[in-house]
């Protein structure tokens, strides 16, 4: 099983990939107004075109034909991945707010395409949160493009007319308040009591809540909100919080004898 999620997973990045250079090259012209995204290759030349739509062919060919040889039903998740991200570069992202609900449900759609060749059962809590993470972290990067819009004089997308920050800070207060209710009613539910052995899950929310208002600070106060991907591998903070949140879990569930969390 584990040399299918292998094979999974280069499958899923190939074709993925292929989407990433197809929308890198329909947003060459926005991209060069960009202050980050004019250097990426396509933007800043240093990939000829011809290239890059050559390695996308090669990437969508392989990456089908390795998911096929891995699981059909794979496939078919890879492909309805794929069209929705093709549906999303030929006009979808032009639309506010179904161009990050598509953003975020790509994210649910790795998660399910990960469960179809473990043979593991997505439960609908991590469904749910994967998607509100997914949101959340797609509003703070659509409220970045907003800012710098306002700074250049040049819209970055044109989903952003559909945008302002009073708008977008709205949204991320929403959807914090429900990321931190439904982490707390999943870590407090019968189900997953009963599922993982023990109770008292909800103490790991804790770090969700820090885990959050750091990157409320990052986005609010030093407007770095552009790469979550960036401002993970930057922030220690946020880092020592993962750390801390993946520990106790482990404490929780697989060293009972401990006591220090115990009523």
């Amino acid at each position: 099983m584990l040399i299918e999620l292998a094979e999974g997973f280069v499958a899923f990045s190939l074709v993925a990939s292929s989407i990433y250079i197809l929308n890198d090259y329909r947003d060459i012209a926005a991209d060069r107004n960009h202050p980050v995204k004019r250097n990426r290759p396509l933007a800043s030349g240093a990939v000829p075109v011809s290239g890059a739509m050559s390695l996308m062919v090669a990437c969508l060919i392989v990456g089908f034909a390795l998911a096929m040889a891995v699981k059909e039903k794979f496939a078919f998740v890879l492909a309805i991945y794929f069209l929705l991200n093709l549906a999303y570069c030929f006009g979808l992202k032009h639309i506010s707010i179904l161009d990050i609900i598509i953003v975020a449900v790509g994210f649910v759609l790795r998660v399910k395409a990960g469960g179809v060749i473990a043979f593991v059962v997505i439960s609908q809590w991590l469904m749910v949160m994967v998607f509100l993470l997914a949101l959340f972290m797609a509003v703070g990067k659509r409220r970045d493009d907003v800012l710098i819009g306002e700074k250049s004089g040049q819209d970055m997308r044109r989903s952003v007319k559909g945008y302002n920050p009073d708008f977008l800070n709205v949204c991320l207060a929403i959807v914090c308040a429900v990321i931190i209710m439904a982490y707390i009613m999943y870590t407090m539910s019968p189900k997953a009591s009963e599922r993982l052995g023990d109770y008292r899950l909800y103490y790991t929310s804790l770090f969700v809540i820090s885990g959050i208002m750091r990157y409320l600070q990052l986005i609010y106060l030093e407007n770095d909100a552009g790469s979550p991907t960036r401002v993970l591998y930057r922030d220690r903070f946020l880092q020592v919080n993962l750390v801390l949140w993946v520990v106790s879990f482990y404490v929780i569930l697989y060293l009972p004898s401990i006591t220090l969390f115990k009523p």
